[in-house]
Formats: structure tokens, sequence, C-alpha cells
């Protein structure tokens, strides 16, 4: 029988707002940074990180951008400098004759600022706009389709001592550092054109192509590191360190770190789950490690196998419940107590992004729903599969009453986030969203839907999703015109 304290309020993950800081500390700042490697791109390299069964996508997503960044994290843990080269090749049918590069510390609380840019090694003067959140680069020659260059440069980025204005996805606070997309991240060009835009306060604020990332972390020893992808080098000198790390093909890189972090290790299905948290944190690392297992095994059978060698979770200070990041999840600090009831569900549902989300990526702006609803619905099969019927009536139960709290208006699942006010947001997207699928495997029929859903993520793993293409794809597992359903509960 399911305790009801597992999944009550299993939704709250509105955000709270708060104003917390940290006195400054003594700053100690790098006086030199490590070379960048220049050698032709070998994405051999990132197989280890990948489950056997994904090899072959290395091969395909050869055009994908390779980033190598270079950060020095400074004694103080607030300050880093760095420098990035990115291998970036035009996808796309047309010529570019610009390239964008997202600068989201500049809205997010904290400041980056970025300086000698080149592109084949000829300086340029970029252009800003958004608040200094947008990096434009001008080019010479308008890059041609399947035409390839390499962009430089060097940044300095200063961290918030808050978790204030941004749930803390960028902070150092209560000795815990979290870098989540600090560095210069190039935009998707897709039928809109370049996606450059702030975004709401409500939702996430990436939308990211597939890239490769060799990633050098230059910091004090005792700094215990985390990060996407695996580490394949460790060298001391000093009180200092210096990590290197592979991740690919990933959506963003996201790295943090804790003098105060233990690692807590657990194995499933060819995978390392690790958390690193605090030791007095110890009995809710341990849940945390057996959920993710459990999940793990429901969402590889019923969608596909997970796809790397490795997940590591991070306790830290976020206002939010949970973030999911590529192969990397942060979980709120004050759920670590397995008595408190939201560890579950936020455990679950955030796993359950790293196949809607990274795996299959979608524009988290402009259709949200197609991440975060099929989250919450992927979260309750694994608590009908792991709890049976029961568990899937109480999170029917706390997807209801999500809807509830929008008085169960009929407010189309399939908006952009701008578009929802905060609360609508919640209950839409987090609760009639999730809803819908349920609906949708009625009128399919569970075996067309399960179907649907194994070849909607084989189809479009490592790609972009769209609505679209999601409704394109449940149709053809049925055979069925599923018109009348979509213009119900998705479009406007």
């Amino acid at each position: 029988m399911i305790k009801k304290t597992l999944i009550f309020n299993l939704f709250t993950l509105l955000i709270l707002t708060s104003c917390l800081s940290l006195q400054p500390q003594p700053e100690i700042t790098p006086t030199s940074l490590p070379s960048t490697s220049t050698q032709d791109n070998d994405l051999s390299i990132f197989k280890s990180g990948l489950n056997p069964a994904y090899h072959s996508v290395i091969d395909e997503l050869s055009t994908a951008s390779v980033y190598k960044i270079d950060f020095v994290i400074a004694d103080n843990l607030y300050q880093i400098s760095g420098k990035q080269t990115v291998d970036y090749t035009n996808n796309e049918d047309v010529a570019l004759d610009e390239i964008h590069f997202r600068l989201f510390p500049n809205i997010l609380g904290g400041e980056i600022t970025v300086e000698n840019v080149s592109v084949n090694n000829e300086s340029i003067e970029p252009k800003y706009e958004l608040n200094d959140s947008l990096m434009i680069l001008s080019l010479k020659n308008p890059l041609q389709p399947a035409g390839k260059i390499n962009i430089s440069m060097e940044f300095d980025i200063t961290i918030p001592r808050s978790v204030d204005l941004n749930y803390g996805v960028q902070a150092y606070y209560n000795d815990v550092l979290a870098l989540a997309h600090i560095y210069p991240m190039i935009a998707v060009y897709d039928d809109e054109g370049w996606n450059s835009e702030i975004p709401p306060q409500s939702g996430d604020v990436t939308y990211a192509d597939m890239s490769f990332f060799i990633v050098t972390v230059d910091a004090p020893k005792d700094l215990v590191l985390v990060a996407s992808g695996v580490e394949s080098n460790v060298e001391e000198n000093g009180n200092r360190q210096k990590v290197r790390y592979e991740a690919g093909p990933v959506r963003d890189f996201y790295l943090a770190g804790s003098p105060n972090y233990q690692e807590f290790v657990k194995e499933i299905d060819g995978v390392t789950l690790r958390f690193y948290t605090p030791g007095y944190l110890q009995s809710g690392a341990d849940e945390s490690l057996d959920m993710a297992a459990q999940s793990i095994k429901v969402f590889n059978a019923r969608y596909g196998v997970y796809p790397y060698t490795e997940l590591d979770f991070v306790s830290t200070p976020t206002l939010a419940l949970g973030i999911e990041y590529p192969g990397a999840i942060a979980i709120t600090e004050w759920i670590m107590e397995p008595q408190i009831g939201y560890l579950e569900g936020t455990v679950v549902h955030e796993v359950a992004h790293q196949w809607f989300y990274n795996l299959v990526g979608n524009d988290q702006l402009d259709d949200p729903w197609l991440d975060e609803s099929l989250a919450q619905f992927a979260t309750m099969q694994y608590f009908t599969d792991r709890y049976g019927e029961q568990g899937m009536l109480e999170f029917r139960r706390e997807l209801k009453g999500r809807w509830a709290y929008v008085g169960e208006e009929e407010i189309p699942v399939g908006l952009p986030v701008s578009e929802y006010s905060g609360v609508e947001y919640s209950g839409i997207v987090y609760g009639r969203g999730a809803l819908f699928f349920m609906e949708l495997e009625a009128v399919m029929g569970t075996d067309a839907f399960n179907a649907f859903m194994k070849s909607y993520v084989e189809n479009n793993a490592f790609g972009i999703s769209t609505t679209e293409i999601l409704r394109a794809e449940a149709e053809a597992s049925c055979g069925c015109d599923l018109t009348e359903l979509f213009e119900e509960w998705v479009y406007p």
C-alpha cells in the first residue's frame, strides 16, 4: 500500500521567492588560464559516457557544435574567469550572416563580460541586446549551409551570492556553488530564425541543440565538483585542482560544487547513480538513489534506455524542488528528509526529464508542455508501475488538484510560457497537460499508446520535437485522426 506522504503535494514546483546572501570572502584569483586544446575533434572520446545503444549517434551528430571551455574558479568561489572555443557548423538550409550567443548570467542576477572574441582567428566586435543577455556576432562573410567556423572568446563571471530571482540555478550560497548555463551558449536557429528572447519568470530559460563539451575546471582542491558527462582526468597542484570533463551529446553543461559534499553511489542497469550532499543528509540521498534506480527501470522499459552511463544528483539551496540538467539533477536541500513527502515525486519527475527535455528536446519557452507535461505523465506511469492502481489513483488526484488551481478551466496546454500566468502555468502545464496524455491513451488504446511513446522517443532522440511531430507520431501508431482531441486539449 502506497503511503500518502510519498505523493502528497508532489507537484508544488512553483517558485518560492526569497533574498538570501552570504558575506564576501577574500578573493584569490589565479593569474593564468589553462590552454584550450586546438586539436581536431575526436568525437569517439564521448563514447565512454554514452550507453552503447547510442554509440552510433556520435557519427550522426558529427556536425554538432563542439565547445571547449576552460573555467578558473577563484578561491572565493563566486568569481570565475575562462575562455571558450566553439567549432560551429551551419546545419541549416540557409546562409547565416550572424551567430547568436546567450549570456544568461546577465539576466539571472550575476554578470558575465566577454572580450577578445574572434572568428577563425580574426577579431570581431560583438553587439549586445536584451539587457546584455544576447551577444550577436556579425560575420564578415555569410556562413553557407554545411560551412564551418571556429569562434573563440574569453570571459569573466560574477556569480550571485544569493538565490533570489533565478531559483538559485546560478549562485554561491551556503557553501554550495551552482553553475547552470553560465558559459556563452549558442542559441537555436529554427524555422523562426534565431531563438533569442528574454525568458518569462515562470519555466525554464534555455532552448538548446545537442552539442559536445570538453571542459576543464581549475578550482580549489577542497571543492568537490560535480558536472554533466564523465570525469576524464584530475590533476592536483598545491591547493588547486584541475578536472577535465567530457559531455555529449547534451543540450547544456552543468557544474556544481561544495567543500561539504560526500558521494553516495548506486548502480542500476549499467548506469552509475551518484548523489552529492552533506553527510547529514545521507538518508535522503539513499532514498533518492533508490527512487532514481526504480524510475530508470520503468522508463527504460517504457520509452527506451537512458542515454548515458552516469546520472549525478546534487543537493543545492535551489528555490525549486528540483531542476533537470543533462545527466545531472539538482534537488533542493530542504526536501532531503524523506518524511517530508516531496522527495519521491521530485526525483522521479526530474529523472523523467532525461527523456523529455534532454533526449527528446523541445522549445521550452514556446512548447513547455512537451517536456513538463510529459515528465508529469511519466511520473504517474512510475507510480502506476511501482505501486499499482492505488498509486495511479493517488497521482491522478494530485494532477486534478493541480488543474483545480485554475478552476479546471479548459485553457489549452500547448501555449508558450509567456501566455500563462504563474498559477495557470502550474495548473495547466503540470496538471491538465499530464491529464491530456491519460485521455490520449484512452482514445488510442493502451497498446497503440505504449507503442507511440516508444516510437516517439526513438524517432526524435537527440533532436527537437514539436506539437505537430508528437501528434503525427501518435496518429501513426493508432491509425486514427486526433484532430478533435488536440483541438479540445492542446491548440489555442
